[in-house]
């Protein structure tokens, strides 16, 4: 009897041996990887000769490079919250709020920076309006005498990431928008409030959180802004750009820890305003019958002439570069060369050089693998977290588990790169004798790290709208824990877990930020080769390349999109088994590390 128990003993520690294998790789992961390094980074700065030192402080302060890319960032920061804010919430309100004709045509337009974004905008906005660019050449032949590098500096920056980083408001304020009830609204217009006094005292106050959450994220966009300046900013350098100088320069790291501490601690301070907002009381309908709002027509017939003309010129503003990019891309070398739009120059010899040569495929196929591969693994891999986080729910232990896999969201992507290479430029123990220097697994790692916070959260809110009766039935029928997960709970998360997925992969197919700092010289990425082609002094071709590369990217971004967002997203729901209803499942947004702003509920993409 007493042997037949032993076995059983034996029998449950082998069956529960992959959960603690699986745990002690939670617990490598969370120090070698996510805990460790940005330790380094600290130990860089205040750590020199065996004791305390604050002379990186001395060095910065001293650094009048250093001290102009701070003031710098902070001022595009600023300006940045101004104007991205303003152009977000005309083009929402001109869409979604009041009666415009071609409404629907307009938001096309301010939505193409969901597929044009990133080194592919940056790029394209160099092509129209850069030294040689079609917008330049055009306004030469009215101002002959005009400089053609008109378009760099501060004002060349702030002018693109205004327009790129209204992607948000498209997102998030357009979803508070469209969830107004429209029963305050005729309340407040039957009461003699003006349509000026409507947004003002009913529709701005009800969408304040969000607006305040929408401030905060542009701000952070501002500070930590990297491909922008590097693409036009010329001499107008940033904090991000100087921590990617300094680290190429081992005598200079410690001044890029620094700079990446302030980032670091900047973040942290936006990420702690937004939440204590979040807490916050807010305005709220109190309608028993909420009604969807109606589209309001402007009164004030100038008022309604100015609106429209806006709408337009901001339209032509938005869609020329990524129209551009598009037709040249299919202009041969002498149409690139001169900026001419002409069937008389009509090749496919772009895309067939580029998809038959391996040297100009090979970064786009790399890009696809790394962010592929590690958009598939985080999700996965927060999917068996978010598991044993909601399994147990009152365990101290899987509580902090889960906060530090929020840390990606509160330091810089930068740092974390920052600190890789500080921490494991050597071979460690910790890396099994690895080290990341001249690596090419530690690009792809880094990214699937920066996944993880997002994904994690929005598994877990996957996971509570889960039926746990399906899970109880499973058991009572005596299927084994992990038959559960494999057949009940996975299927049920798939929907959200494909939108993830496709969501992750369309984020980091174009990175450069990271890239810039971990990429192996022989395996460059997309957005590494876009900057390296975009450099003046290259020839026709490397712009031809370019080209291609931008529409190949924003093809493959607009499939990812549909399949998320459209018609595609019905696979999911019926690999889910879970019935279909007049309520589809939508994909979460994944734009920042800062937070859900509070909209959408994060398991179906719907309004809370």
């Amino acid at each position: 009897m007493k042997s037949r128990i032993e076995k059983l003993k034996d029998t449950n520690l082998l069956a529960k041996l992959p959960f603690y294998l699986f745990i002690l790789f939670i617990a490598w992961f969370i120090f070698a990887l996510l805990i460790w390094p940005n330790v380094n980074v600290l130990i860089d700065i205040f750590w020199v000769d065996g004791q305390i030192s604050l002379s990186a402080f001395n060095r910065l302060a001293s650094s009048n490079r250093a001290i102009r890319a701070i003031l710098n960032s902070f001022l595009l920061a600023f300006t940045l919250t101004i104007t991205v804010n303003i152009v977000g919430t005309f083009i929402v309100l001109v869409t979604e709020y009041f009666e415009v004709k071609g409404a629907k045509f307009l938001r096309i337009g301010f939505m193409s920076t969901l597929v044009f974004s990133g080194m592919v905008l940056n790029n394209g906005y160099l092509y129209v309006y850069g030294q040689n660019g079609v917008m330049t050449n055009l306004f030469l032949n009215v101002f002959p005498d005009m400089n053609t590098g008109w378009f760099t500096g501060y004002p060349a920056v702030l002018f693109v990431m205004t327009f790129a980083c209204t992607t948000n408001h498209m997102l998030f304020f357009r979803n508070g928008v469209k969830g107004l009830d429209n029963n305050t609204i005729e309340a407040a217009k039957n009461l003699g409030s003006s349509q000026w006094q409507v947004l003002k005292d009913v529709v701005f106050p009800t969408l304040f959180p969000i607006i305040l959450t929408l401030v905060i994220m542009s701000f952070q966009l501002g500070l930590g802004a990297m491909a922008a300046p590097i693409m036009v900013g010329g001499r107008f350098e940033t904090i991000s750009p100087l921590i990617l100088s300094f680290t190429q320069r081992p005598s200079s790291r410690d001044l890029a820890a620094l700079l990446s501490i302030i980032l670091g601690i900047a973040q942290i301070i936006l990420l702690i305003v937004m939440t204590r907002n979040e807490k916050k009381g807010n305005y709220m309908s109190i309608s028993k019958t909420k009604t969807r709002v109606t589209k309001q027509k402007i009164e004030n017939k100038t008022a309604n002439i100015i609106v429209h003309v806006l709408s337009y010129m901001l339209f032509f503003v938005y869609t020329i570069p990524l129209i551009l990019v598009v037709l040249f891309s299919f202009m041969n070398l002498q149409g690139i060369s001169t900026t001419t739009l002409s069937l008389e120059y009509f090749t496919l010899e772009n895309y067939a050089s580029i998809l038959s040569n391996n040297n100009n495929y090979g970064p786009l196929l790399t890009s696809a693998i790394y962010s592929g591969g590690a958009a598939v693994l985080a999700v996965v891999f927060m999917i068996m977290i978010a598991r044993i986080v909601m399994k147990y729910k009152n365990n101290k232990l899987a509580e902090w588990t889960e906060y530090l896999f929020y840390i990606p969201w509160l330091l810089p992507g930068l740092m974390l790169a920052l600190g890789l290479i500080i921490s494991y430029g050597a071979p460690s123990p910790l890396l099994f004798n690895n080290s990341v220097i001249g690596s090419v697994w530690i690009l792809p790692l880094v990214y699937l790290i920066m996944m993880l916070p997002s994904t994690l959260r929005y598994i877990k809110g996957a996971y509570y709208s889960f039926d746990n009766n399906l899970e109880d039935a499973s058991r009572i029928l005596g299927s084994s824990p992990l038959r559960t997960f494999v057949r009940i709970i996975i299927p049920a998360l798939l929907p959200t877990a494909l939108a993830l997925v496709a969501l992750n992969f369309n984020n980091f197919l174009a990175d450069y930020d990271l890239s810039a700092f971990l990429y192996h010289p022989a395996y460059p990425t997309i957005g590494i080769t876009i900057r390296q082609n975009a450099d003046a002094a290259n020839n026709v071709n490397a712009a031809a390349v370019n080209l291609v590369y931008s529409v190949i990217i924003m093809a493959v971004s607009s499939i990812m999109f549909y399949v998320v967002y459209g018609r595609g997203s019905k696979m999911g729901e019926k690999k889910s088994g879970i019935k279909k209803s007049k309520r589809r499942i939508k994909a979460p947004v994944i734009v920042t590390g800062l937070g859900d702003t509070g909209v959408d509920d994060p398991a179906t993409g719907e309004n809370a």
